[in-house]
This record gives C-alpha cells, sequence and structure tokens, in this order.
C-alpha cells in the first residue's frame, strides 16, 4: 500500500529535515523524526532550494565583478550549487535518461535507474541540460544573478513536491518511496511558497513562467508513469533539473 505522508501541519523540524534530505550542508536532524514526517516536511523544500540556488549565485555574482568571465563564473557557481547538494538532483535526471531511454520492461528500466553506473543516455542528458542552464544564465549578473538562481532554486524544488503528489509509486522500496507521497495540502504550501519566492525574485512575470515551465515538465512525468508506473527519487530529481531548465526558457522568452 501506499504510503501518505502523516501529520500535514508544518513544523520548525522540517526544516532540517529538508535540508539534511536535500543538501550535504552540515545541519543537525532528528533522523528518527524525519523519517517519521515523510513528505510532510515537503513544504519545506522551496526554502532550501532558494538557499542553495542564492548561494550559488552570489558565487557567480562575485566572480563577475572581480573580472571573470561570464561562461567561467556561471559555471563555477553550479559546481557550487552541485557540490551543495552532493549532485542529488543530476544523479536523478541521469538516471531517469538511462532508464526511461534504454530498458525494454518495467522491471529492466527499474533495474537500469538504480545501478550507479552512467549510460550514453544519462551522460548526454547531463550535458545538456548543464550547458542549458549554463546559456540561460548568462545574461545575467550581480543581484539579479543571485535573485534568478534563488528563485528558480526554491520554484523547481516545489514541483518535486508537486510531482510527489501526482505520481503513484513505481516501487515499494528506494528513497521516493520511504518518503511517502505528499498530500495535497502539503504540494498546495509548497507551490505557493515556491511561486512566492519566485515572484519576489524575478517579478510578475513568475505567475505565468511557472505554469508554462510545468507544461514543459509534464511530458516527463507522463513518459515515467507509462515506463516505470510512476515516481522514484531519481524521477523527482529529475524534475527538479528541468523545471530549472523550463523556467530559464519561459522567464527569458517574457523578458
Amino acid at each position: 500500500m501506499m504510503r501518505q505522508d502523516g501529520d500535514n501541519r508544518p513544523e520548525l523540524h522540517d526544516l532540517a529535515a529538508a535540508f539534511g534530505l536535500l543538501t550535504r550542508l552540515p545541519v543537525p536532524v532528528d533522523h528518527a523524526r524525519a523519517g517519521h514526517r515523510g513528505m510532510s516536511s515537503g513544504w519545506a523544500y522551496p526554502i532550501v532550494g532558494a538557499v542553495v540556488g542564492a548561494l550559488a549565485g552570489a558565487l557567480g555574482a562575485g566572480l563577475m565583478a572581480l573580472g571573470a568571465a561570464p561562461m567561467l563564473a556561471v559555471a563555477l557557481a553550479l559546481t557550487l550549487q552541485c557540490l551543495t547538494t552532493g549532485a542529488l538532483h543530476e544523479d536523478g535526471l541521469a538516471d531517469s535518461a538511462d532508464g526511461l531511454a534504454g530498458g525494454h520492461s518495467r522491471e529492466r528500466r527499474l533495474e537500469i535507474m538504480r545501478d550507479s553506473r552512467i549510460g550514453a543516455y544519462g551522460m548526454l542528458a547531463l550535458l545538456l541540460a548543464m550547458l542549458a542552464r549554463t546559456g540561460g544564465l548568462l545574461e545575467v549578473s550581480g543581484l539579479t544573478l543571485i535573485a534568478l538562481m534563488a528563485g528558480i532554486g526554491a520554484a523547481s524544488r516545489a514541483v518535486m513536491v508537486l510531482a510527489s503528489t501526482l505520481l503513484p509509486d513505481a516501487r515499494s522500496d528506494g528513497l521516493g518511496a520511504s518518503h511517502g507521497r505528499a498530500s495535497w495540502a502539503t504540494s498546495g504550501l509548497s507551490l505557493g511558497l515556491g511561486l512566492l519566492i519566485l515572484m519576489i525574485c524575478t517579478g510578475w512575470a513568475a505567475l505565468l513562467a511557472l505554469p508554462l515551465a510545468l507544461v514543459l515538465v509534464a511530458p516527463f512525468w507522463m513518459a515515467a508513469y507509462r515506463a516505470i508506473g510512476g515516481r522514484t527519487g531519481d524521477i523527482l530529481g529529475g524534475s527538479q533539473i528541468l523545471t530549472e531548465i523550463g523556467l530559464l526558457l519561459t522567464l527569458s522568452a517574457l523578458a
């Protein structure tokens, strides 16, 4: 039976649980409590994304202010972001690409996604994703870069929670299943918080950019549902990266 998250009421400890799960920052976490809460702590994911994005953006903006080439500054900013999260979402995107594109049965696809080795599809997905993210950030600098990376970091983590609500578990074990399925209340709070942070950081264009980004991510969710029956932790991680790209695309188009 699919596990649902428990008490939907936000708790202060959810922040620590979210940072402990999504980053490698040294945050003290009560792991037993965090495990019991499961995806009820998902409301705090946008806050984690905003902090991670702001830290990376600050590095990029600082390097540009010191005269570094924009390409180098953005590349190092994204490197810091990967180090902060332990490349958790990038790993999810690569595993998802390998599994969804490389298997011929549900069982084989799930087996491929669990394999720590990266294949051609996963490598190609990572290269294209890093290229897209770098290109989407090259035209901004200073506080604008910090705000943009914080905003898309927040909104894209909220979309992870939404994916947890919309898609059933593809298997009974693994990171995604262990944290359960976020309730609509948790998902709505997370999405609202992510949109609010995105609006503060990028302006009213966020009201249109986020829905458009969701339209771009939806085919990935449908492919996961058809291929493996739902979501895994890798699918959630892939959703985060694809949402970042979608937001960069839609915000630049609207601008």
